[in-house]
């Protein structure tokens, strides 16, 4: 994400480039932004959202799970471009899964750029794929700026995952579009009580518990009704659960709900259930708790964090306490006002100050000091001397901060440690070539966007100029 902020009337030189991630508002303090992120379908190339928002849809299409096949090496010339075309200063990568994300962070670091990275999920420690995942973190945060986290627990989890230094993690919520998701003007009738779950049919998100206490439920209410939207692998156990109680009249399946349609389904309901087995956030229950829907949820990772106590009944993420969770939150049903609900959350998250305190930590991060990556491999250079017992003489140690860092690279371990290292030096002889093919005074520099009002509607001043180039 491209972002120029403005200062005391004039545009400052604060940019950032955002990858794999959602635009959130940065203009609303003025900045502009520009967003990386791999193919949609057919969607490549360089498209302009409402508002001026830039986007790069690089031409790699995902291969599972939404994130691209990893090339390392071969991401560096396009991010390079993107880096220098739009005359970037801090680099911001998002999710821990996004290959794009850290193949991008890595390029960055070695240009020299400030980076920053936000971890939206939790990890374990024990199963084979968290174990990967988490030396494949250690070694793209061991060198950043700062980093974000949605939360508390989230912070924790990230913090002993990378090994990251506690002060340069920061926490900061998600939020929610409250003008978007608001209460229904009338309010449906509690003779049929609705409990709404929006979620993807996966295992993490706790499917397999909604096949074991949708039906409990419906047998202790008759009055209760469930509109699941949502669709994945788990699919087909609820349609399997719905068949065998012969429940088809009381349990919707309504498949995959765009996010536009999101709140029509909420506003239908009076009780949302999440019932995931992992969570760093869930934006979900903001979206619901801005519909005026009380909420029971499974009380894992940072879900506790999320809402006030009155507005949230937590369960732990068994069947039986789950049902428990759901009777209560019909027994205190009547007492709900959707209204002061939306009113609340309206005070307690909005985009706007997610983007004034991400703005802090990018300030932070640029003023941490420039680390030059040819000193940084020197002191690497003279790390290996150490090992292998060469005793080189003292007046070769420089700034030891600098040469701690690529102990911290060693530090990921006896094999892994070296090996992350020879992917940084040879990721900066391929930069270093890059540069001799095409010197950085070759890539043309894209023009500033600057938003006016031309007859009530926002129109970019760089667009245009291309405009005119066109015509021309």
């Amino acid at each position: 994400m491209l972002v120029k902020a403005r200062s005391q009337g004039a545009w400052g030189q604060i940019c950032v480039l955002l990858l794999f991630g959602a635009f959130s508002f940065f203009y609303s303090v003025c900045y502009k932004v520009v967003v990386m992120t791999h193919a949609y379908g057919n969607r490549t190339g360089v498209r302009y959202m409402t508002g001026g928002l830039k986007v790069y849809y690089v031409p790699w299409r995902p291969f599972v799970m939404q994130t691209t096949f990893p090339i390392v090496y071969g991401t560096l010339p396009i991010v390079r471009t993107i880096l220098r075309r739009e005359k970037i200063t801090v680099v911001h990568g998002h999710q821990a899964f996004s290959t794009l994300c850290h193949e991008a962070l890595m390029h960055a670091r070695t240009m020299g750029y400030k980076v920053v990275f936000t971890d939206h999920s939790l990890y374990g420690f024990s199963d084979v794929g968290s174990i990967h995942m988490n030396k494949v973190l250690q070694f793209s945060l061991a060198d950043i700026d700062q980093a974000i986290c949605v939360s508390h627990t989230s912070k924790e989890n990230t913090v002993l995952r990378s090994g990251l230094p506690p002060a340069k993690v920061f926490m900061i919520p998600n939020a929610v579009d409250t003008a978007m998701f608001k209460p229904a003007s009338l309010r449906p009738s509690t003779d049929i009580i609705t409990i709404v779950v929006i979620s993807r049919l996966v295992y993490r998100k706790g499917a397999d518990l909604l096949v074991e206490v949708i039906p409990e439920v419906c047998r202790l209410y008759p009055n209760v009704r469930f509109v699941v939207g949502g669709d994945g692998p788990k699919h087909v156990r609820l349609e399997e659960m719905r068949e065998k109680h012969s429940l088809q009249d009381r349990v919707e399946m309504l498949g995959a709900v765009p996010h536009s349609r999101v709140r029509s389904v909420l506003v239908t309901g009076h009780i949302f259930l999440n019932s995931s087995l992992t969570e760093a956030f869930c934006i979900a229950i903001l979206e619901a708790a801005s519909c005026g829907l009380l909420t029971v949820s499974t009380r894992v990772g940072g879900v506790p964090e999320v809402l006030p106590d009155d507005m949230v009944v937590l369960a732990e993420p068994d069947p039986d306490d789950m049902v428990r969770a759901i009777e209560k939150a019909i027994s205190i049903l009547p007492s709900i006002n959707p209204e002061e609900m939306h009113n609340r959350m309206k005070k307690l998250y909005s985009w706007q100050d997610v983007a004034k305190r991400t703005e802090i930590v990018y300030d932070r991060a640029l003023k941490c000091s420039n680390r030059n990556l040819l000193e940084r491999l020197s002191r690497y250079i003279i790390f290996l001397l150490i090992l292998i017992n060469l005793n080189p003489t003292p007046s070769i140690f420089f700034v030891i901060d600098e040469y701690l860092i690529f102990c911290r690279f060693l530090s990921c371990g006896a094999w892994a440690g070296k090996l992350f290292c020879m992917v940084m030096i040879l990721d900066y002889l391929f930069w270093r070539l890059l540069q001799l093919l095409q010197p950085d005074e070759d890539i043309e520099e894209s023009p500033d966007i600057r938003l006016c009002h031309h007859r009530g509607i926002e129109v970019s001043d760089g667009l245009k100029e291309e405009d005119k180039v066109r015509n021309e």
